[in-house]
């Protein structure tokens, strides 16, 4: 029989090549998706791609570009985002500021946020349809930017509370003590300690709400032109790779590919700037 200090050397050889399996398979299909995107939307690619609003016959092969797309996916995830943290960050502080005694409160408001976390974005999307008949709204961008703020307030949420979660309980003694108010500690104490990890879990957001399809299938509708107004409709670049690549003409289809390679590098970058700002507002406020 094998002694005890062989079988966790063996054991720990076992994790290892798993861990690395797993690295390797993680690599892989990245490599594999980004080269399918970039092969294939490089070929339609163009300055006209986006500079430009769809022209007649666009989606039979015509001239123009998704420029409506893209501007309607940033009105989309910027108003959702904003709307989010105007529900999202004073219910994190209350909860760890005003409502820290109150143990069930906050146990059932997490347990709430992890529900709605977990819940598939087309039920937001057929939630906000449901709003939209209610309210005798027609497909807007500002029926878009409700139910996508409803699918990403988890996101920002949760996000801020686990961060919060590690400031040292001291701090809000100690803010207590030199007799500054809820609010006061709420906004100058606590939401400085955990910017970094605000700014992380804003852009993770709307990372989500820039990329989703099924939310804004029902409430955005789709337009050729630019959103001027929040009762317009608005196209997203979800929805147009969509509807491109649904189109038998394959040069349409190489345009959806392109939408694809846009909106790739729109969620890249915005990944690059959430370890950046995070790693530097660290540093400051450290």
């Amino acid at each position: 029989m094998m002694n005890r200090e062989t079988q966790k050397k063996i054991e720990e050889q076992c994790f290892r090549w798993l861990m690395r399996l797993a690295v390797l398979v993680i690599l892989a299909v990245i490599v594999l998706v980004l080269t399918v995107v970039v092969l294939k939307g490089g070929r339609a690619m163009s300055w006209q791609m986006i500079t430009r609003v769809p022209q007649g016959g666009f989606y039979l092969g015509g001239e123009g570009g998704i420029l409506n797309a893209i501007i309607g996916s940033l009105y989309v995830a910027g108003g959702a985002v904003l709307l989010a943290i105007l529900i999202g960050l004073p219910l994190v502080l209350g909860m760890h500021v005003s409502w820290t005694r109150n143990t069930r409160l906050v146990t059932f408001l997490r347990f709430l946020l992890d529900t709605l976390w977990g819940i598939p974005s087309i039920v937001y999307g057929a939630f906000g349809f449901a709003l939209m008949t209610f309210f005798q709204w027609r497909a807007s961008l500002l029926a878009a930017i409700v139910t996508v703020a409803l699918l990403i307030v988890p996101i920002i949420s949760r996000g801020l509370d686990e961060v919060l979660r590690g400031v040292p309980e001291g701090l809000l003694e100690a803010a207590h003590a030199l007799g500054a108010t809820k609010t006061e500690i709420a906004y100058r104490v606590f939401f400085r300690q955990a910017l970094p990890g605000f700014i992380t879990a804003v852009l993770l957001a709307f990372g989500r709400a820039i990329g989703d399809t099924a939310s804004v299938l029902f409430t955005a509708g789709y337009t050729d032109n630019l959103p001027h107004a929040l009762s317009d409709p608005a196209a997203t670049l979800p929805l147009a790779i969509f509807f491109q690549l649904s189109s038998p003409i394959a040069s349409v289809q190489e345009r959806a590919y392109a939408a694809t390679l846009i909106l790739t590098g729109l969620i890249v970058l915005i990944s690059l700037i959430t370890r950046i700002s995070s790693r530097r507002l660290k540093e400051n406020i450290l």
